[in-house]
C-alpha cells in the first residue's frame, strides 16, 4: 500500500501516505469493532450464536483423540462433531478435519484448559508471531524504513488477518515458514530457506507450485533443503501416527480437493481454481484451465525466480505462485502474501527507474483490500482478488525480461 508514494513528488496521486494511513485507519476500525462488538457476550457462543473461533475447536478434540488412545478416530467427522457438542452443547456446526495430524501435536499441553482458554492463548500467540514476522520483514525494506507505524497500522488492518483471528485458524504457521524462507534467502542460506519452505508440508496445498518452481530455476540447494524438510515431517508422522492413519488423511486430503468448489464458499477462496469454477459451471473445463493457468503460472514465477531480479521480486513471485495454484486457499491463508506487499513495495519505492509504479502500486492496495470484498463474486461471479495477483505477477515478468539487467542479484 505505500508503493504509490514515489510518484507524489511529480503529481497528486490518489494513493498518498496521507490517504493510505486514513483508509488503513478506517478499515482497521471497522474489522475489529465488528470483532469486538460480536465476541464481547459471555461464554462460548457470539452474538450470532456461533462458537466463538469455530475452526479451532477441531484442534483441542483432535488432541483429546489422541490423548485418549483413539488415534484412529481423527478423520471421523462424527466423532469429532459429538464432541463438539459434547463440549460446547447444541449447536449447528459441522466441522471435518482435513488437517495434517501433526499439527495436533502442539496443543496436548494445553489439553487441561477450557476451549475458550486455549483459543485465547493460541490467537494471542499467533498474533505475536504475525507481528514478529512483519517487524522481522521491515527490518530488510530499506525504502520504507521511516514508516514503521503506518506498517504497523497497515498490518492490523489486512482483511485476512482479521479472518484469522475470528476463526482461530493456524494460518500463521504459513506466513512463518514464508518469511523464515525469505530471511535465509536474503542472508544467502538458501538450504536453510528450502528447509522453511518444506516444513509448509503440514498444508501440502502450498507445495503445489513451489518445488516446480525451484526445480525449473534450477534453485538446486533450496530443492534439496524443501525436499529433506518435508520428507521428514512425513516420516515422522508415518511413525508417531501409524500407517493407517496417514493414507486416511491421503484419502480425505483427495476428496477434499476433488469436492466441487462451489460447495466450499468459492466467494472466500482466492485462487485459479476457485476463480475458474465461479466463472464456468463445466468441473471439467474449469480442472483443464486450472491446469493450464497453473502451468503458465509456475513457468512465469520459474522465469522470474531465474533472472537477475532483486529477491524481493524473486520472492514475491515465488510466494503469488504458490498462492495461485493453491486448489483450496481461503481468505484467511493470504497471509501468505504479507511478505509480498512488504518487498514489492520496497522493491516499487527502491527502483527510481521503474516504469510500472502508476499501475503497480494501484493493483498493490487492490491486492490488499480486495479479499474483503470477495462475497461480491456470489453474483458477479469474477473473484477480483485472482484478476490482481495475476497482473502482479506479470508486472514482476514484465520487470525480468525488460529491466533485470539493471538491478544487482540480491538472491
Amino acid at each position: 500500500m505505500i508503493a504509490a508514494e514515489k510518484s507524489q513528488q511529480n503529481s497528486k496521486p490518489w494513493l498518498s501516505v496521507r490517504r493510505i494511513r486514513a483508509h488503513a485507519i478506517l478499515l482497521a476500525l471497522c474489522l475489529w469493532s465488528v470483532c469486538a462488538v460480536d465476541y464481547a457476550t459471555p461464554g462460548i457462543f457470539d452474538r450470532a450464536g456461533n462458537i466463538k473461533f469455530q475452526d479451532f475447536i477441531q484442534f483441542p478434540i483432535s488432541a483429546r483423540l489422541i490423548a485418549e488412545g483413539r488415534i484412529s478416530s481423527l478423520y471421523d467427522p462424527q466423532a469429532l462433531n459429538q464432541q463438539i457438542r459434547a463440549m460446547v452443547g447444541n449447536t449447528n456446526a459441522y466441522l471435518e478435519f482435513y488437517q495434517a495430524p501433526q499439527v495436533v501435536l502442539p496443543f496436548m499441553a494445553l489439553s487441561r484448559l477450557s476451549f475458550l482458554t486455549q483459543a485465547i492463548i493460541w490467537v494471542t500467540f499467533s498474533l505475536l508471531i504475525y507481528f514478529a514476522c512483519v517487524y522481522e520483514l521491515w527490518k530488510t525494506c530499506g525504502a520504507f524504513k521511516s514508516y514503521p507505524k503506518l506498517v504497523a497500522l497497515c498490518a492490523v488492518a489486512y482483511p485476512p488477518l482479521f479472518h484469522f483471528f475470528v476463526r482461530g485458524q493456524l494460518s500463521v504457521l504459513i506466513l512463518l515458514c514464508f518469511t523464515c524462507a525469505c530471511l535465509a534467502f536474503r542472508a544467502r542460506h538458501d538450504w536453510l530457506a528450502g528447509i522453511a519452505l518444506g516444513c509448509l508440508a503440514f498444508k501440502p496445498q502450498f507445495l503445489i507450485a513451489i518445488p516446480f518452481v525451484l526445480l525449473a530455476a534450477q534453485a538446486w540447494k533450496a530443492v534439496s533443503g524443501l525436499i529433506i524438510s518435508a520428507v521428514a515431517q512425513l516420516a515422522f508422522s508415518v511413525v508417531f501416527f501409524g500407517q493407517a492413519v496417514m493414507r486416511t488423511y491421503v484419502s480425505v486430503l483427495l476428496h477434499h480437493a476433488s469436492q466441487p468448489e462451489l460447495s466450499l464458499l468459492p466467494d472466500q477462496m482466492h485462487s485459479l481454481r476457485s476463480f475458474w469454477a465461479l466463472l464456468i459451471p463445466s468441473a471439467s473445463i474449469v480442472w483443464l484451465l486450472y491446469f493450464l493457468s497453473c502451468v503458465a503460472t509456475i513457468a512465469l514465477a520459474a522465469a522470474i525466480w531465474k533472472s537477475s531480479s532483486p529477491l524481493s521480486v524473486r520472492f514475491s513471485a515465488l510466494a503469488l505462485a504458490a498462492v495461485l495454484v493453491n486448489p483450496h486457499l481461503f481468505v484467511y491463508d493470504l497471509l501468505a502474501l504479507v511478505p509480498v506487499f512488504m518487498l514489492a513495495a520496497d522493491w516499487a519505492l527502491s527502483d527510481d527507474r521503474q516504469s510500472y509504479l502508476s499501475t503497480f502500486g494501484p493493483l498493490l492496495y487492490l491486492a490488499f483490500v480486495l479479499p474483503l470484498f470477495g462475497p461480491l463474486s456470489r453474483w458477479t461471479h469474477i473473484q477480483l482478488s485472482v484478476i490482481v495477483f495475476v497482473a502482479l505477477l506479470w508486472i514482476f515478468y514484465r520487470h525480468r525480461i525488460s529491466g533485470s539487467a539493471l538491478f544487482e542479484n540480491q538472491g
